[in-house]
């Protein structure tokens, strides 16, 4: 019989670097030294970074976001857009939620994401409701846990609850601060009937 070690471990997905950009000084472990789904994910964010603000489809999304009776009047079918479009971003937070147990390996449990729902919210707000927005955003949420888990391991003087807090008072600090004015589409969360 041969001993199959523990089958309950928590398997990752692997880590794949990219040459060249995976060697450079500091950004080049962080962003070009991830798993697959972390690619995947850059290149969504570059396919709706162009699809909503080069293409018709993204003219029309944001139309309905906007002033849906006028986008109704040109003939766009509006509900039938939310629903697409809710549908699409639901597969995107899926693939979100699938970095948590499969990409990094964590075992799905109660309160695994920690809050991190309500910082993706942040992201889009301070990023000004722009994919290419969200995720710079993201990155600077994302070195505020990196610095709490960095600062943990170097046995700072700062006490432990004081570092757990730091991404989200980073967070509040940004969004308070630096968003300045950031709208929201105008009929978000408003029911459409003709």
């Amino acid at each position: 019989m041969t001993d199959n070690g523990n089958l309950n471990q928590a398997m990752g997905l692997p880590d794949l670097p990219i040459p060249l950009l995976s060697t450079i000084p500091v950004i080049g472990p962080v962003l070009f030294d991830q798993n697959l789904l972390v690619y995947a994910m850059y290149a969504v964010v570059i396919v709706f970074q162009i699809m909503l603000f080069k293409s018709r489809w993204g003219l029309r999304v944001r139309a309905v976001g906007e002033h849906p009776k006028a986008a109704d009047t040109v003939g766009i079918k509006v509900n039938r857009t939310r629903v697409r479009n809710t549908i699409l971003g639901g597969a995107i937070a899926g693939l979100g939620g699938a970095f948590f147990t499969v990409a990094s390996g964590l075992a799905f449990g109660k309160e695994m994401t920690s809050g991190k729902g309500y910082i993706a919210l942040a992201a889009m707000i301070l990023g000004r409701w722009s994919p290419r927005g969200a995720l710079a955003a993201a990155l600077l949420f994302g070195f505020a846990d990196a610095l709490r888990v960095q600062l943990g391991i170097i046995g700072s003087d700062i006490p432990s609850q004081f570092l757990a807090m730091f991404p989200y008072l980073a967070t509040i600090f940004a969004v308070a601060g630096l968003v300045g004015h950031s709208r929201p589409p105008a009929a978000e969360g408003t029911p459409y009937k003709k």
